[in-house]
């Protein structure tokens, strides 16, 4: 058999494999499941009474397709792992305030079920808040809708609204924990929330409600490492578990972690095997080598350890966020991490080096890898289709002044801000903050713009009567990490000034962009760029689906989707060129992409490349 007719043949047992195995029920399983003990005493965890050594691997169910949930499980057992750690993402499931949704690639229980049968246990970290270089660090969008509300504090709006989704986990994961026969080992209480603050009734309010959505588990803090932020994060009874990185010391690490707890089980919670990358930057990576010296010295001392991220996945739609310091710094849309297993879940050469440690610490000899499910390329084709994004914009909301994304009850995607010129103008226009990147022009004429990124607040400007002038603000992410992310609302915030006069009166156009095939796309030929963004539309066949890279060199800045799934942002400014495309998410026969540009007057084609493309014209 030839290697393309192997490679479809065992893709489609996998996936047969895949969808047939949540079809045993449920309640069937819950039945013949043995129950366990798990806990501690002195310096080790007790696994049924026996010392138990934690190799753990994080991974995201949001970040990697449902079907591929099994096949990169059975890598993490094959790297020689034993447990598996994901966070829960309230934002996803609670997307409207009381709707809940833990159905298809949300289904969090059938998730945690699926590690159990792959022989993983479980460490879960229902948050509220879980960092993650994930949009508000999971918070859902519409807590900011309350211009009042403290998210991560003791304020009785945050934690009635965090208590009901931690009752919904709570019921979504009952007869998981490892006392009644399930996977989960320990529940984390809230996340690193020493580098944030140090407010002990807050903390001590979170334990409270994960204790009474019905976890009888242990619970452990997860903080970065160092006296102030084990101070602040810590919860007396709860066991604490420190994070760092490859270029750490992990002797220095647990050395300062002595001086605050002894005679406890000691661990690495987030060892951090990779990084995240920012638009505009270099793509990190970290030498294999660095991170297997790292994890030996923790196993050969009895220290339990976390890979962070065993397998990063995609941070697919709108859901990367952001870092925000000096500088507002937008997370792409990749969370390759430098990860064992790459972003489209095949081993690399730090999977090996990372192996050949974990194998002296197994219970016995290591299972084999699953077949590789390979990627493909798709011949280049074009999107002859195009639609203006004002093609479809409803009826306006009316406000005196520009209104932030999320009063508007918006969460995700754009916002557009139109205000009717009366009168020509020469001179500088001048918006108070924009949140995060603003396209403005008037008519056939595109006047610039505005990047948060670079502190950009002016244009100079000339405008014409009667035509109105239009601002399409993106939000590029939520700042997941610090202080700031206690108020990073998106769109317009504060006024927006010609030569020094408040414009008032303006009309505002929630663009979500839930549904871009609902635009009204027409065939034309290429012509100069246009003045606004727009969507471009084309269809492509294949014979055989499988993973891919959709190459967006040529395009500017925008989003792309595939058969309606929303692949996450791209820009030119790099690292990130291409954007994953999961197999399950093709279909023999006619596929349909769709890319909305910012800029236009690029190129009109897309390409599928079997590797993906990590190029920075400019890195910062």
């Amino acid at each position: 058999m030839s290697a393309k007719g192997t490679f479809g043949k065992n893709r489609r047992e996998f996936l047969r494999a895949a969808l047939a195995a949540p079809l045993v029920a449920p309640a069937a399983r819950a039945q013949v499941r043995p129950a366990h003990t798990f806990g501690w005493k002195d310096e080790a965890f007790l696994l049924d009474g026996r010392t138990f050594l934690i190799r753990s691997g994080e991974m995201h169910y949001p970040r990697v397709p449902r079907a591929y949930w099994r096949d990169r499980m059975r890598k993490m057992k094959a790297l020689g792992l034993n447990t598996l750690c994901t966070y829960v993402f309230w934002n996803l499931h609670e997307p409207h305030p009381g709707q809940f949704d833990f159905t298809g690639n949300l289904d969090l229980a059938e998730y945690l079920r699926t590690a159990q049968s792959e022989g993983l246990w479980v460490l879960l970290r229902p948050g509220p808040y879980i960092c993650s270089e994930w949009d508000f660090g999971g918070l859902p969008a519409w807590l900011l809708a309350d211009p009042g509300i403290q998210v991560r504090s003791a304020d009785p709006k945050f934690l009635e609204a965090a208590g009901r989704y931690m009752q919904r986990v709570g019921r979504e994961t009952r007869g998981l924990e490892i006392t009644q026969g399930g996977p989960i080992l320990m529940v984390q209480v809230e996340n690193e929330y020493g580098s944030y603050a140090s407010d002990k009734t807050y903390l001590g309010a979170i334990r409270r409600m994960i204790q009474d959505a019905g976890f009888e588990v242990s619970l452990y803090t997860s903080d970065g490492s160092g006296r102030k932020n084990l101070a602040g994060g810590t919860l007396d009874g709860a066991l604490s578990v420190i994070n760092f990185g490859d270029t750490s010391s992990p002797e220095r690490e647990f050395a300062s972690f002595a001086a605050f707890r002894r005679n406890v089980p000691r661990m690495c919670g987030e060892f951090w095997v990779g990084w995240f990358d920012h638009w505009g930057e270099r793509h990190h990576t970290t030498p294999p080598a660095r991170s297997a010296e790292g994890l030996e010295w923790m196993l050969s001392r009895g220290i339990s350890a976390n890979l962070y991220m065993v397998h990063g996945g995609s941070s697919f739609g709108f859901m990367s966020g952001a870092n925000d310091g000096r500088v507002y710094e937008p997370d792409i849309s990749g969370y390759d991490y430098d990860s064992p297993l790459d972003e489209a879940g095949r081993p690399t050469a730090k999977f090996q080096a990372l192996r050949e440690v974990l194998a002296k610490y197994a219970e016995g000899p290591l299972p084999a890898l699953p077949a590789p499910l390979g990627t493909i390329a798709i011949p280049r084709f074009e999107l002859p289709e195009s639609a203006p994004l004002t093609a479809r914009l409803g009826e306006p909301r009316r406000s005196p002044g520009p209104i932030s994304m999320e009063a508007a009850g918006q969460a995700y995607g754009y916002i557009l801000y139109r205000k009717p010129i009366g009168r020509a103008f020469h001179g500088p226009l001048e918006i108070g903050q924009v949140h995060d990147y603003a396209v403005v022009w008037q008519g056939a004429k595109r006047l610039g713009t505005l990047d948060r990124r670079l502190h950009q607040t002016f244009l100079d400007v000339d405008l014409e009567p009667g035509q109105p002038l239009d601002i399409l603000v993106e939000n590029m992410g939520r700042t997941n990490f610090g202080p700031l992310l206690t108020s990073d609302r998106k769109g317009i915030l504060g006024a927006v000034t010609l030569g020094g006069e408040e414009l008032h009166d303006w009309e505002i156009y929630p663009l979500p962009i839930d549904h871009p095939g609902e635009w009204p796309f027409s065939r034309s030929a290429p012509t100069s760029p246009a003045a606004e963004p727009a969507l471009y539309r084309g269809v492509f066949q294949m014979r055989q689906p499988g993973d891919t890279f959709l190459d967006l060199r040529g395009w500017g800045k925008g989003v792309v989707w595939v058969n309606g799934h929303n692949l996450g942002r791209y820009w030119k400014i790099g690292p990130q060129q291409t954007l994953f495309v999961p197999g399950p998410w093709l279909l023999a026969g006619s596929n349909e992409a769709i890319v909305l540009d910012l800029e236009g007057g690029g190129r009109r084609s897309l390409a599928g490349l079997a590797d993906p493309v990590y190029e920075t014209p400019n890195p910062a």
